[in-house]
């Protein structure tokens, strides 16, 4: 069942996921400035983008299982979908053999 907007939930936990990233990566860039450490020089802005870096590849790897595992439900259902349609042709196939062993049908 599909949503008003047309997106379904998949997309919708997607959207949702990549708004908090963004909203994290944003929180990470900006850095506050204390008045105390003005003389310091600026080496914590490698550990801080290392650390963006890090949760954009975390969020990479979380959005490549979930396509990933999709996928193979995907192709799951696809081969249980063939095997139940083989199932009902095997079983109209049997009926027609009753039916002639019967006399009903030559």
């Amino acid at each position: 069942m599909r949503s008003c907007c047309g997106f379904g939930s998949l997309q919708i936990f997607v959207i949702f996921f990549l708004s908090i990233s963004l909203h994290l990566l944003s929180g990470l860039a900006s850095e506050p400035v204390n008045p105390k450490d003005t003389n310091k020089p600026a080496s914590h802005d490698s550990s801080k983008s290392s650390v963006g870096i890090k949760v954009v590849i975390a969020c990479l790897g979380v959005v490549a299982i979930i396509g990933f595992t999709m996928l193979l439900f995907k192709i799951w259902q696809k081969k249980k979908r063939e095997e139940q349609h083989a199932r009902l042709l095997k079983l109209f196939e049997d009926d027609d053999e009753l039916e002639v062993e019967l006399g009903i049908r030559d």
